[in-house]
């Protein structure tokens, strides 16, 4: 924002309040968003306790609703959730509580789900694909050895 673009304390506080009502929003996304208007660091502070006593502003509360959205709509796996988590400055302990939320069995079926629909789209021999869909499921970010498996399956239900 522009010097004269800054907000005072009381328009920053009821634009953030409203920002943060709107979705839930991790520590840093509000500090930045906080300096972006403008807003000297004891402001941002006070503000940023202000947020989170009146729970517009919650860790855990965050994390669970990125975890649960980014693998059910997304059909991101642990470690894409996980690097994404920690580049918004989260702390382990909460990334590895908000985890305990995907069952495992809907993880691994969403897995056997998007391998299955990748190896039909491809063209070519099943050692070609196989390296293909294996790729793909890696920057989706799912583990190898749930990946391995789920191309076991993959390709033994085709062959039958």
């Amino acid at each position: 924002m522009k010097e004269e673009e800054k907000l005072s304390f009381l328009e920053a506080k009821q634009k953030i309040e409203a920002w943060c009502a709107y979705r839930d929003r991790c520590h840093h996304e509000v500090y930045q968003k906080l300096r972006d208007y403008g807003i000297d660091d004891e402001d941002t502070n006070a503000l940023l306790s202000h947020l989170i006593e009146y729970r517009f502003l919650d860790e855990q509360r965050f994390a669970e609703s990125f975890v649960s959205g980014k693998h059910r709509i997304k059909k991101w796996g642990r470690n894409k959730i996980i690097a994404h988590l920690k580049q918004k400055r989260i702390p382990s302990r909460i990334i590895q509580t908000a985890l305990k939320e995907i069952d495992p069995e809907e993880y691994n079926k969403i897995l056997y789900q998007l391998a299955l629909s990748k190896w039909k789209s491809k063209k070519g021999k099943n050692f070609e694909i196989k390296i293909k869909v294996q790729r793909y499921l890696v920057s989706k970010g799912y583990e190898f050895e749930l990946i391995y498996n789920a191309l076991e399956d993959v390709e033994n239900n085709l062959k039958e």
